[in-house]
């Protein structure tokens, strides 16, 4: 499910996808998807725009998944990461919908039981939001901290969250 090559700038289409939580960025490099992003870049980044089959698939099950009819995504994922990112990002596809997991739950859960910290830097630098679903990782307390996504992070965290009747 998850690949660890690096794709080429070449290989990568991108399209645009409207949401109740604003415009994302939705890319894949012809071996899986390889990013989700919060806000569209409409300048040239020498990515081409090109709703491929898997962009449509994609955009086809992010639009179950916010009418709250899709609860996992089943999509080829195309991710590079460290060592340590990769085992985050594995744990993050493993908290079931609908369900929360604080840091120091996750670092416990891929052997690190200290790294809370470096958990919280690998959800920041995860690749495809909301696919690899970072924003069910709350603090320790219960508290909506450190989603990454642009402006109005926390709403959108919240968002997500109570869409998945976690909060």
């Amino acid at each position: 499910m998850m690949k660890k090559e690096v794709p080429t700038i070449l290989n990568k289409k991108r399209c645009r996808v409207e949401t109740p939580i604003g415009e994302l960025e939705l890319m894949e490099d012809g071996k899986g998807i390889c990013g989700l992003s919060f806000g569209y870049e409409r300048q040239e980044n020498g990515i081409p725009e090109e709703e491929t089959p898997l962009l449509l698939e994609a955009k086809k099950q992010l639009a179950a998944y916010f009418a709250g009819e899709r609860r996992v995504f089943e999509l080829p994922l195309s991710i590079d990461g460290t060592e340590f990112q990769m085992r985050d990002w594995k744990a993050l596809l493993d908290i079931p919908y609908g369900e929360t997991r604080s840091y120091g739950e996750i670092a416990k859960a891929i052997g690190c039981p200290r790294g809370s910290r470096a958990v919280g830097m690998a959800n920041r630098n995860n690749p495809i939001a909301i696919i690899i679903p970072c924003h069910r990782v709350i603090g320790s307390d219960g508290s909506l901290t450190g989603y990454a996504g642009k402006n109005k992070a926390l709403d959108i965290k919240e968002y997500l969250l109570k869409l998945e009747g976690a909060l």
